[in-house]
């Protein structure tokens, strides 16, 4: 049996708990106690803690199981008391913007310059990374900046580098507070000038080589060549330059989407292309939208010959930065919006020399698809892509029904049945290629990649419009070479204030306080708020 939430023909499997059950009373001690007043003077006594006897629970509300589409992925549980609320109210699907201040100018209502500054130098640390990620005045910003790293003024007074120090013949960044100099470079508010000498120019991050740039009239992004990285055989990451800003959502234009992403093909296809031992015709200058299409479909026709290797490609996009006065960082590493890719080879060798195959979270949706139909004999995408376009509620009720968010002829932007985080979006290539799905960037052309990128573009901005400003994006693609039906998939993972993750989601238990359709309901109207500007 195969554990997912899509049933054949097209339709989702949704489970029902209305708990009603006695618990044993085995307390021995009772501990009365006065809680506190009421206005009137009346005294409230915690006696319900401590009842005498069994205790009978009654239903009062109901709870919905479902199940992932894809297994590994878990499971989705929906308080109907939550959810119910929310459907009377979409508007409250989303967040407020984070409170921001300034705790300079506060403390200059009531003291005079030098005590503020020697207060504001003296703040325990907790203090001075809130006031690093939630303030909005520049001018407080630059006075963490020059408190906690060593930065080199011109005569005007103007930042023009950092200082540096020698240690074993390396040039070292005085920095002396780490946590806070990341914190106060990734606030958006910091004037620009600061930004670029900080974190931003070309080098002040270390010494990963830049190995290719996309320019487009005032867009220029850099590909940097993470050699000592953590995936063990290296990864690029598609940075904005700094002379192309880009720390909010509303920042973002299609181009610059199309730039970063320019970036992920490119190399894709000129790393593939010397597997296969295909020219690469050019160096030294970004690919043309044609000349990248007619490597592609160069890869295609050697791919169709022979598959040296099934490699898999990896891509993903954390977006927003926060760290939190007790010392946690709770997303990215840096706000400045950037992606990183590298590919996945088929196999790797055990300490013992064996061979298995390499990771990839996309094996785990081909794991799916081959499970699927070996349980029920149909196409597992199919049925899903179906039981999308003809979703039903889940508590039955009057209201929208619709999954979808915004698609196009080749791709679907949609709410899945079972998030795996509140706010969660997934983006599906819908077309096919040569009589199959497309299931990775080799296999899909112009047209469809220029879709993904509008895709991916119109979902962040519609989280962005509902509040969301930590999101994990991430690509499921299937390995090349293979023909199982697999389809190309994106999903997009905010992180809300409450709900940042505990052992629920440690055992894949994934806990939703909204129906997925009126999630859906709460992004189209999003989308409509700025789609008149794409």
């Amino acid at each position: 049996m195969i554990r997912t939430s899509v049933v054949p023909g097209g339709s989702f499997r949704v489970g029902v708990y209305q708990p009603e059950y006695e618990v044993v009373n085995l307390r021995q001690n009772d501990h009365t106690l006065n809680l506190g007043k009421f206005k009137d003077g009346t005294v409230l006594v915690n006696e319900a803690n401590f009842v005498t006897g069994d205790v009978q629970v009654k239903s009062t509300k109901t709870i919905y199981e479902i199940r992932n589409p894809f297994p590994f992925r878990g499971c989705t549980y929906i308080d109907s008391s939550w959810a119910a609320n929310r459907s009377k109210n979409l508007q409250s699907i989303r967040l407020s913007p984070s409170p921001r201040g300034s705790f300079v100018k506060t403390l200059g209502k009531h003291l005079s310059g030098e005590t503020i500054d020697s207060i504001f130098q003296d703040l325990p640390r907790s203090l001075q990374l809130s006031v690093a990620q939630t303030s909005d005045d520049p001018e407080e910003l630059i006075l963490l900046a020059k408190m906690c790293c060593k930065i080199v003024f011109d005569v005007n007074g103007q930042p023009q580098g950092l200082e540096y120090t020698t240690n074993v013949n390396k040039p070292v960044v005085s920095i002396g507070d780490f946590e806070l100099f990341e914190t106060v470079a990734n606030n958006p508010y910091l004037p620009d000038a600061y930004k670029e000498v900080m974190v931003l120019r070309p080098g002040v991050q270390g010494k990963s080589e830049i190995v290719g740039d996309y320019v487009c009239e005032d867009v220029e992004i850099f590909e940097y060549l993470r050699g000592n990285s953590y995936i063990p055989w290296g990864h690029f990451a598609a940075n904005f330059a700094h002379n192309s800003i880009r720390y909010r959502i509303h920042d973002l234009s299609l181009q610059d989407m199309r730039g970063v992403r320019h970036l992920y093909y490119q190399r894709t296809f000129v790393v593939l292309a010397g597997k296969l031992g295909l020219a690469s015709p050019v160096k030294g200058r970004q690919y043309s939208v044609t000349e990248l299409e007619e490597l592609r479909l160069a890869i295609v026709a050697a791919v169709a010959k022979t598959v040296p290797e099934k490699i898999a490609t990896l891509w993903g996009w954390n977006f927003g930065y926060d760290f939190s006065g007790s010392g946690y960082r709770l997303h990215a590493s840096h706000q400045m919006i950037h992606q990183q890719y590298a590919m996945v080879p088929e196999s790797v060798q055990t300490v013992n020399g064996e061979e298995y195959t390499a990771f990839s979270c996309g094996d785990m949706v081909a794991d799916t698809v081959e499970q699927y139909h070996d349980a029920y004999g149909t196409d597992f995408f199919e049925d899903y892509l179906t039981a999308i376009r003809t979703n039903s509620r889940v508590d039955q009720g009057v209201g929208e029904r619709s999954l979808v968010v915004w698609e196009d002829e080749n791709v679907l932007l949609f709410v899945p049945k079972a998030q795996v985080s509140q706010w969660e979006l997934q983006l599906m290539v819908t077309a096919n290629g040569n009589q199959e799905p497309i299931g990775n960037i080799i296999e899909a052309g112009n047209a469809v990649r220029a879709s993904l990128d509008k895709g991916l573009l119109i979902a962040q901005q519609t989280l962005a419009a509902l509040g969301a400003e930590l999101v994990t994006t991430i690509e499921f693609s299937k390995r090349l070479g293979e023909r199982n039906g697999q389809r190309l998939l994106y999903s997009l993972l905010p992180k809300l204030p409450w709900s940042m993750g505990a052992f629920s989601e440690a055992q894949s238990r994934y806990i939703c306080g909204h129906y997925p359709e009126d999630f859906a309901s709460a992004c189209r109207m999003a989308f409509v708020d700025f789609s008149r500007k794409l």
